[in-house]
């Protein structure tokens, strides 16, 4: 009873959070998420209609593409397709006994169970909001049909501006600034995956509901949370971290709640504890799925009732906290496997946030490759300027599962092997562990193909052999020139061909 509460609960929360959304494909996905997790499905989506046209204007799919991806698309056109025929939702526990589908297409839907509602507006359709197969392998019911309505009903007044929707494709992002904005917080990056991270950190940042953040360890998570707590109004009010991991589970609850002085052997002196340190702020939770059982049950309470009881105390103390959480591990898993309270997974999981493992953003390791060989340079004192293009190519190639903490530990490695006239970092650098891995990805056909032409080739390289001659010699171009055996008017015309320049 209390998970269906908690599911209703975030009904309510979805409205809060639509109403103060201005990006009209972070409502997509927050909507087609949050249908994910209510109904543990395996995929849920929103189609959008051009209620003129009648046609797909956009799709959003929250579940990831499989095998049985190219089935579900046939299945979401035709349920699609009943609907808008029958004028009703659709709704089916066994596709494979379901009569309204020839026996000839039902066999290539490739799921078991599947629901459709109509997202309707001012007496028109603008979109479908779909969810086909449980993660867990059961059925839908009627029940869960009734609350996808429910949820249709609260998203489509916010989805419903034809003009948006029609010049939606024609609209462009400001990336740019959104890029620049978040350097100085230190987040770097301009992949797709890491603009799409960004453009979700705006809008949990104007809503005052709890947040869950998902995500590989190493992703940065703790960086997006405190990116959320500084762009919100709690910006002046205090963020509060800990790792549910890390403190004994005896020590666990003194930490959070803080005690009384005589609550226990050695409680010498009151004390606060994180959740009251957080008053009126920010409490990161990072690791929540290691949160011990019991202590569950007693994080829910604060959720539910806002307040805390110290221990050794019987008098509650009321908190205003927002709960900033993040896993590493899949809280669904957990949930099923009766680690973690479906109750509570619910109550935090009301705007969730996937955080892309490195692999995923490979385009940005060169930038964040060059932040920390820049940083590391300085605290140890050497003249490295750049990585060799093999280098960053072998970056760029390497999986890495520690993600960007790997890549940060792995460039301040280089950094302290490097001797200390070494301008440039090559492979010669590279400890002996990481050779084989280097001459397999870097020259191997497979792992690097010819992806420059002869002649980019060769001007990056004559690029960074001026590079180099230049910041030896202290910028100084006659000395650089005859370093290189070439003329001084050489040497300048080719700093203005290749965009070559002192920095500033």
């Amino acid at each position: 009873m209390q998970a269906e509460n908690a599911k209703t609960e975030i009904l309510f929360e979805l409205a809060d959070i639509l109403g103060q959304q201005t990006d009209f494909e972070e409502i997509l996905r927050v909507v087609s998420e949050t249908a994910a997790t209510l109904f543990n499905a395996t995929v849920a989506s929103i189609v959008m209609i051009n209620p003129s046209t009648k046609n797909t204007v956009k799709t959003v799919i929250s579940g990831g593409e499989d095998k049985k991806s190219r089935g579900r698309q046939l299945l979401q056109t035709n349920m699609i397709g009943w609907c808008l025929k029958n004028q009703q939702s659709y709704f089916s526990a066994d596709l494979s006994a379901d009569d309204r589908f020839a026996s000839s297409i039902a066999s290539k839907f490739n799921a078991d169970c599947a629901m459709c509602v109509p997202l309707r507006s001012g007496g028109s359709v603008i979109g479908y909001l779909l969810a086909i197969d449980r993660e867990d392998g059961h059925p839908f019911h009627s029940g869960e049909l009734s609350l996808l309505e429910k949820m249709a009903a609260i998203a489509a007044p916010f989805l419903d501006n034809v003009q948006h929707i029609q010049t939606y494709f024609e609209q462009q992002l400001p990336k740019d600034a959104l890029i620049r904005k978040y350097e100085g917080m230190g987040m770097l990056g301009n992949s797709p995956a890491f603009v799409e991270l960004l453009k979700a950190i705006e809008a949990a940042a104007r809503c005052e509901v709890r947040v869950l953040l998902m995500g590989k360890s190493g992703t940065g998570k703790e960086k997006v949370a405190r990116a959320i707590h500084r762009l919100s109004s709690r910006e002046k009010q205090p963020f509060v971290a800990i790792d549910c991991g890390a403190i004994p589970e005896n020590l666990i609850e003194s930490e959070l709640f803080g005690h009384v002085k005589g609550a226990f052997t050695g409680a010498n002196y009151d004390r606060k504890g994180l959740i009251e340190e957080a008053n009126h702020g920010v409490l990161f939770m990072d690791e929540v799925a290691n949160l011990p059982y019991d202590m569950q049950a007693k994080l829910l309470r604060v959720l539910q009732e806002g307040e805390i009881r110290k221990i050794g105390s019987n008098k509650p103390q009321a908190v205003n906290v927002r709960i900033i959480s993040a896993a590493s591990s899949n809280l669904r898993l957990q949930v099923e496997a009766g680690k973690f309270r479906e109750d509570l997974f619910y109550r935090l999981h009301v705007y969730p946030i996937q955080v892309p493992t490195l692999n995923e953003r490979s385009e940005d390791i060169p930038r964040l490759a060059g932040h920390f060989l820049q940083r590391f340079a300085g605290e140890q004192g050497k003249e490295i300027a750049a990585f060799h293009e093999y280098m960053l190519d072998y970056m760029q190639l390497r999986h890495w599962p520690g993600n960007i903490r790997e890549l940060e530990n792995f460039v301040e490695r280089l950094v302290a092997m490097a001797p200390e006239n070494t301008v440039t970092l090559d492979e010669t650098v590279l400890p002996k562990e990481y050779r084989q891995e280097f001459e397999s990805l870097v020259f191997s056909g497979a792992g690097h193909p010819l992806r420059k032409s002869l002649q980019a080739t060769l001007e990056e390289t004559e690029a960074d052999l001026i590079r180099t001659a230049l910041i030896q010699n202290d910028w100084n171009q006659s000395q650089a020139a005859r370093a290189l055996q070439i003329s001084e008017r050489a040497i300048r015309y080719k700093m203005e061909k290749l965009g070559i320049h002192k920095p500033a």
